[in-house]
């Protein structure tokens, strides 16, 4: 199954929801490292996966966000790149395949400053990335899910790795935008979806950020720029977290997430699901509102 050829097919996608923010739920600790469980606790992984998918959705993504080198070195795991990433994404094929959907390899920002505003340089961030995406072709991923980056900078240094590692395979590229609507580097929504569409890449957007309202007001911005042949993606936050007792929780409500799921929808965005603090039961709400089939 090809992600673009699906798209063209049916234009609206559901996508999954939080990864990071269950596992906390389920007693990963603020120091742990989440990619260690796709080889210590992959039923772990595949019960949080196995949710959404029962929800509704039509890709997992592969529990690998922080999985390149710069993050992993936090752990000791640095050594640990290809094997990490292949493991995350073989938990989630064998989810995905019981029901017949899509996995995406999920490659997140290295946390590193590109030249000229840090040391680290286009080629070595490339090779970062080609590495870890090695790893998450090995195990089986569908599509390479690029997310959270500020910067063009090293959005094209991944979306180059994986265009180098695996040649065709789709690719969805989305940055994560402030309350000035920008990326912290200064990227504008309409800047974003039409350079990075300039690199070949069809599926483009927003994820992360503080919440429903702000990423509608971004993907209008990139719906009124999108070249032809882009689909646009939406991934946001449950609204923002908020201090309960000793815990965080975020403050958007499924029936929340549903309505702006239709709003994204009429906006003429393709791909839409959830990011931190979401839920199966955020999927399920946002499956309802569009409609699509479980």
């Amino acid at each position: 199954m090809n992600l673009y050829d699906l798209l063209e097919r049916d234009p609206i996608m559901l996508g999954d929801g939080a990864m990071g923010t269950m596992l906390q739920g389920l007693g990963l600790d603020d120091g742990g490292a989440p990619e260690l469980w796709n080889v210590e606790r992959p039923d772990v992984i595949a019960g949080v996966l196995g949710g959404y998918a029962e929800a509704g959705a039509r890709y997992l993504t592969t529990n690998t966000f922080g999985g390149t080198a710069p993050r992993l070195v936090l752990h000791g795991l640095d050594d640990r790149v290809e094997e990490l990433s292949r493991a995350g994404a073989e938990v989630a094929r064998a989810v995905a395949d019981r029901f017949s959907i899509l996995v995406g390899g999920d490659v997140g920002p290295t946390g590193e400053l590109l030249h000229p505003l840090g040391t680290l340089e286009a080629a070595e961030a490339q090779a970062l990335f080609e590495t870890q995406i090695r790893g998450l072709v090995a195990g089986g991923c569908d599509f390479v899910l690029i997310e959270t980056m500020s910067a063009l900078e090293e959005m094209e240094a991944a979306v180059r790795a994986a265009q180098a590692v695996a040649p065709g395979m789709p690719i969805t590229a989305t940055m994560s935008f402030d309350t000035n609507l920008r990326t912290m580097m200064g990227v504008t929504p309409a800047q974003a979806v039409e350079t990075i569409a300039g690199w070949g890449v069809r599926v483009i957007g927003a994820n992360c950020g503080r919440g429903p309202d702000e990423i509608e007001t971004i993907m209008s911005q990139m719906a009124a720029a999108r070249p032809d042949g882009v689909f646009l993606m939406a991934v946001t936050n449950a609204g923002l977290p908020k201090l309960v007792g000793d815990e965080f929780i975020y403050d958007g409500a499924p029936d929340v997430l549903a309505a702006s799921a239709r709003r994204l929808c009429e906006v003429g965005v393709n791909v839409i699901g959830g990011c931190c603090g979401s839920t199966p039961a955020h999927v399920a709400a946002m499956r309802d509102a569009l409609a699509v089939p479980v």
